[in-house]
């Protein structure tokens, strides 16, 4: 009896949308190179109506499927083309089979496989994920937004209902299934029943106002189910350090990040796996061998948003961030537990993991890291969540 193959389709669905996004982001900067495509706000445009789109295979998986057969056909009708100009005497055959292959390749159907696309369709902030940002995203937020949307989100006011048509959850998953730079189009020209801001809101406004709805979201999120249904990164945080010229948290890419709120104990050293910062307090506060700390405002602001608790509620907190810079775990204090992790992959669940092969003699904050490097965040924009 055959073994039974089994394939692991969540993966090749990654893979299949991050080559998606790469192959249309590739063709945007050779248009730009070429002159062949304008910019707006800085950034090249995307110069078509439609993109190939990745959202529609995660409500059914039979189109990622079709997809991956259908690429099948095109790579053996290829090859059958190379074979057949290498060898003379099986020519003919060899490209009659690779023009029946070509001919009979499944491809989905088109308008599943596009999607209506915005110019600033693959564009990003130019300043990236700030704490000052969300910060300033709030006030647009109460100024702009919550009549309709309400405080999370959910456009359930009394405004939003008696509208024809509803205002979109912005607390669900709808800000990570579309790409930022759709958000951004739809902020600044309008949808639906929204006006366009465009005349309003500044460039630098409309990216705060989308970096805050995701940290909004995330806390939302986090209230609801008690963890971060979606990934969000660690906001970048400026920082005063005592020994080192580290002057932002975006500058400690690549390595794990602790923030400890509020107060350090005297006996509260720094493991040799993170990188430590006291939020809330000024690099001579810090001690130990916590070299770092950000006594800025918005950063306190910005995680208490995220954490979905109040500053008050954040006092003695402390939170992990991955490698990758995605926030992983929240502890209020004193030893770390594996109920702590709070975004792990739906996909591990039930899955032994590399955590789970340690000794029962490591402590909390092993097993948080050994979970965090076998389970990482697998994050594609407008594609899985993780």
């Amino acid at each position: 009896m055959l073994p039974e193959i089994g394939i692991d389709w969540d993966a090749c669905i990654n893979l299949m949308l991050r080559a998606m996004q790469l192959l249309q982001q590739g063709a945007l900067q050779l248009f730009s190179l070429l002159g062949l495509s304008a910019d707006v706000d800085g950034q090249p445009a995307w110069p078509f109506a439609l993109r190939l789109s990745g959202e529609v295979m995660l409500i059914d998986r039979s189109v990622a499927r079709a997809l991956l057969a259908a690429l099948a056909y095109s790579g053996a009708a290829l090859l059958l083309a190379l074979l057949a100009l290498a060898w003379r005497r099986g020519r003919v055959p060899l490209l009659l089979a690779a023009v029946a292959l070509a001919l009979l390749t499944p491809w989905p159907q088109a308008d599943l496989l596009t999607t209506q696309a915005s110019p600033t369709t693959f564009h990003t902030s130019p300043t990236g994920f700030s704490a000052a940002a969300i910060v300033r995203g709030e006030q647009v937020y109460r100024q702009q937004c919550i009549a309709c949307h309400g405080a999370d989100g959910r456009g359930n006011t009394p405004l939003a209902l008696a509208l024809p048509v509803a205002p979109p959850n912005l607390s669900s998953g709808l800000l990570w299934r579309r790409f930022d730079g759709d958000v951004y189009w739809s902020l600044r020209h309008g949808r639906g029943g929204m006006p366009g801001f465009a005349d309003t809101l500044s460039v630098a406004d409309s990216w705060a106002l989308i970096d805050y709805m995701k940290a909004n979201a995330a806390g939302v999120g986090i209230t609801d189910t008690g963890s971060w249904p979606r990934p969000v990164a660690l906001p970048d945080l400026a920082l005063a350090c005592r020994h080192s010229g580290v002057t932002s948290t975006g500058q400690w890419r690549g390595q794990r990040i602790r923030l400890v709120v509020g107060q350090a104990g005297p006996a509260d050293n720094e493991d040799p796996r993170l990188q430590s910062v006291l939020l809330g307090g000024r690099a001579g506060d810090a001690v130990g061998a916590i070299d770092c700390a950000s006594n800025d405002a918005d950063g306190l602001r910005a995680i208490a948003i995220i954490t979905g608790a109040g500053a008050q509620g954040l006092a003695g907190a402390e939170l992990l961030a991955d490698r990758d810079g995605w926030l992983r775990a929240r502890s209020n204090g004193g030893a770390w537990s594996q109920s702590d992790m709070l975004c792990r992959s739906p996909l591990a669940s039930g899955q032994p993991t590399a955590a789970a092969t340690l000794t029962t003699t490591t402590t909390g904050i092993d097993q948080l890291i050994a979970a965090m490097d076998a389970d990482p965040v697998r994050y594609i924009k407008g594609g899985f969540v993780h």
